[in-house]
């Protein structure tokens, strides 16, 4: 059966053509989303929901989401999505950073000649008959030297067109390199410094807990006196009241706003002020923009139904098209690996420990990671999946690492799953072969080569002549066939282990007739989703 994805807001027929095109079932209702009641009734028909941002994807309407597998927001911004409460349910939500990255950076241009000119004030006087030119003296933004607080996607843009005007560009950003810096042709400095020489001063940063209030009366009080500051990023990032008496004391020259802490905003302490220009959350749209993110979000939606690539996501690692097919068959090996453990831990995990080895480790880890996660989980939570497990590790204040090394062994490459409780540490390895299908090559320790089956049976015991033949003669008796069955042992008379992997799930009476032989110390049967 064909996915199905529900459109609940406004995107453009070729957008919509796009789904069915890649072999998707798409339900177009573009006014659905203001109807929270009407879409909450029937969201759980769909495996998708493509948005905009009229439609809010809140936590109750994710619970009534039944079969919902992804959420694509046609636009950079998610604030009308529940990201905690899609991953805890395990659901994809992707966004298109990149559609409106230009048409953002132009319109914060805009604003900062708007604001250096006073053009808003100006045409409105002119046009009122008056002919007030020397009321609207500005300044030029040439030689001027501009300051961008955050230089990733959209930032770099407006470095790139502030260069092109002849202004020296100063940046503040934790993670541009002083090498990408020289690149981009702009001068890596510290928050401080960037407020110390700035005449104007762009936003270019997600809200976060870090960046919220980035600019406060504190940090005015270091600008120069006349800065223009200029918000196309996100409300919260300028203390807006802080500002105010900025510009009403002549500290702030002008500023120029797109965003603001409560939207839409109807009232603001900017507003009505001299040399402020507002507009209504502009960034995004024009017609170029607004037509690119719905084709890249129709794309990314169907990629990931249809193929299993993830771009783009909020809560889930990438793994494009290209590397799915190459990967799947290690996110199964990651996931069975995981319930393996999950199946034979009873206590409460401490820690956890991934060592991917040789090939594995130049590949996708933090997917296979997070397909672990969910196997290990699984057990516990029937409906976890590679979004809700991290999340729930994390919750669960459990200690996660990764280790990578070279190729050590006989193996290309293979993954070890480690997990540390407050009795003991359990650990398994596993690979694939070139038949695709995992296997399982180490358990506690001890090295074996053992096929994986739905239904298998794994038993600790001492090493005591005759075990091969009592288990075989008791699952024989029980009428359970042995598909395959490997043994290993650490040293004579020492740690042995029996891996079964049978036809049919094994009765309680019939393991405990195995259990009753005194070498016998553990016995699990064990379920795993391999078909």
């Amino acid at each position: 059966m064909a996915p199905r994805v529900l459109v609940s807001d406004e995107l453009s027929e070729t957008a919509v053509q796009i789904f069915r095109d890649r072999g998707v079932d798409v339900d177009f209702q573009p006014q659905l989303g203001k109807d929270k009641d009407k879409l909450a009734e029937i969201i759980g028909n769909y495996d998708g929901l493509a948005i905009r941002s009229a439609t809010k994807a809140t936590e109750k309407l994710i619970a009534a989401a039944t079969n919902l597998k992804v959420i694509g927001r046609a636009g950079i911004g998610v604030d009308n999505v529940d990201i905690p409460a899609a991953s805890r349910r395990g659901i994809i939500v992707m966004n298109t950073p990149f559609g409106n990255s230009i048409t953002t950076a132009e319109h914060a241009i805009a604003l900062m000649f708007a604001v250096a000119r006073q053009l808003p004030a100006a045409d409105t006087s002119t046009q009122a008959g008056k002919w007030e030119k020397s009321k609207f003296m500005g300044v030029e933004i040439t030689g001027k030297t501009l300051g961008v607080i955050g230089a990733g996607n959209i930032g770099s843009i407006v470095c790139s067109r502030a260069i092109g005007l002849k202004m020296h560009v100063v940046a503040y950003d934790p993670f541009l390199s002083k090498e990408r810096a020289e690149e981009m042709g702009v001068k890596k400095v510290e928050l401080n410094e960037l407020f110390a020489e700035a005449d104007f001063i762009t936003m270019h940063v997600p809200l976060t807990d870090k960046t919220r209030n980035i600019i406060d009366a504190a940090a005015i009080a270091k600008m120069k006196d006349g800065v223009r500051i200029v918000n196309c990023a996100r409300g919260g990032l300028v203390v807006e009241a802080d500002l105010a008496e900025a510009l009403k004391s002549g500290k702030v020259a002008g500023a120029g706003f797109d965003v603001f802490e409560v939207e839409p905003a109807k009232e603001s302490p900017l507003f009505g002020l001299p040399n402020v220009v507002c507009t209504p959350h502009l960034g995004a749209s024009t017609t170029e923009a607004q037509e690119n993110v719905a084709l890249q979000v129709a794309e990314q939606m169907s990629d990931y139904l249809v193929r299993g690539a993830v771009s783009n996501a909020i809560n889930m690692p990438s793994i494009t098209a290209e590397e799915a097919p190459i990967l799947k068959p290690f996110i199964r090996l990651a996931d069975v690996l995981g319930a393996f453990v999950g199946q034979v831990t009873e206590s409460a995990i401490k820690e956890i420990e991934i060592l991917y080895d040789g090939a594995t480790a130049a590949m996708n880890t933090k997917a296979l990671t997070s397909a672990a996660l969910a196997g290990l989980i699984r057990s516990q939570v029937s409906d976890v999946n590679m979004v809700s497990a991290p999340v729930m590790i994390k919750e669960k204040g459990v200690i996660l690492s990764e280790v990578k090394r070279d190729k050590s062994g006989v193996f290309d490459g293979y993954i070890r799953l480690t997990v540390t409780t407050a009795n003991q540490t359990r650990s398994i390895a596993g690979t694939v072969f070139s038949d695709g299908k995992p296997r399982f090559i180490q358990i506690k320790g001890i090295n074996l080569d053992a096929d994986v089956g739905n239904h298998m049976v794994y038993i600790t015991n001492t090493d005591v002549p005759g075990m091969i033949g009592f288990i075989g003669t008791t699952l024989g008796e029980a009428g359970v066939n042995i598909a395959n069955f490997q043994l290993g042992r650490d040293k004579q008379g020492g740690d042995a282990i029996a891996l079964l992997y049978v036809d049919a799930a094994v009765s309680e009476d019939v393991l405990n007739k195995l259990r009753a032989n005194a070498a016998i110390r553990q016995i699990r049967p064990l379920v795993f989703n391999v078909d």
